[in-house]
């Protein structure tokens, strides 16, 4: 059974970032939003964002509110604040497979991969 997790660790402070609000899109036909949550202690979603038979091919988008996080933490003057929301784009062509998209963040960059 296929199914789509993410986790966010916060490079800056060497830690997982706990309390990002997470969203899921799929985008076509139309984008429509598939599923959502916000990040525990470990950074990590308490379940799948999207699994089972809801869990098709085709493309997607996470849409991670670190803005949000960065305020809270004190961790960039709101002036200064160079990112808001992070958007990452990609595709499925296996549902049947596990899906990881992890989410290295800092405040003034990001980067991704398909992990295990």
């Amino acid at each position: 059974m296929g199914r789509l997790t993410t986790h966010v660790l916060d490079t800056s402070l060497g830690s997982p970032a706990q309390g990002i609000q997470v969203e899921l899109y799929r985008l076509a036909p139309d984008r429509i939003k598939a599923g959502q949550g916000i990040t525990n202690t470990d950074g990590r979603l308490d379940g799948a964002l999207l699994e089972g038979d809801e869990f098709t091919a085709g493309d997607y988008e996470l849409l991670f509110l670190a803005g949000d996080y960065f305020d809270r933490n004190g961790q960039v003057e709101p002036e200064r604040k160079f990112l808001d929301k992070v958007v990452i784009r990609f595709c499925v062509s296996d549902p049947d497979a596990h899906y990881h998209v992890p989410l290295l963040l800092s405040p003034f960059g990001y980067t991704t991969y398909r992990g295990s």
